[in-house]
């Protein structure tokens, strides 16, 4: 059983950054891929960004260039570095973990971008 609690969402203003931060405890975190995905009011949750067990990085084009997934491994952290931050990323963002045979979440974190 892994969980996962996510911190760093706030109110920024549009072009600010935040830094979102994922920490486990329990399983085996770096065998894990781990997930951003976040979920707007009305709107589906939808992938925003992943990286694998072996630091393979990928993200939707909405955010190419502007976040930036990362992992430390030895602290059991992945972290999401929000740089230009639009009105358009305002949601919940949540964590997930993808195992062989099991996933987890956490419980989310709400990122607001207005002025």
């Amino acid at each position: 059983q892994v969980q996962l609690v996510e911190s760093g969402g706030d109110l920024v203003q549009p072009g600010g950054s935040l830094r979102l931060s994922c920490a486990a405890s329990g399983g085996i975190f770096n065998m894990y891929t781990m997930d951003w995905y976040r979920q707007a009011p009305g709107k589906q949750r939808e992938l925003v960004a992943t990286i694998t067990s072996g630091g393979i990085t990928n993200s939707v084009d909405s955010v190419k260039g502007r976040f930036t997934i990362s992992r430390d491994n030895a602290k059991k952290t992945v972290y999401l570095q929000m740089n230009n931050l639009k009105p358009e990323d305002t949601a919940v963002y949540y964590c997930h973990a993808r195992g062989r045979w099991t996933d987890f979440w956490g419980q989310g974190t709400q990122v607001t971008v207005s002025s």
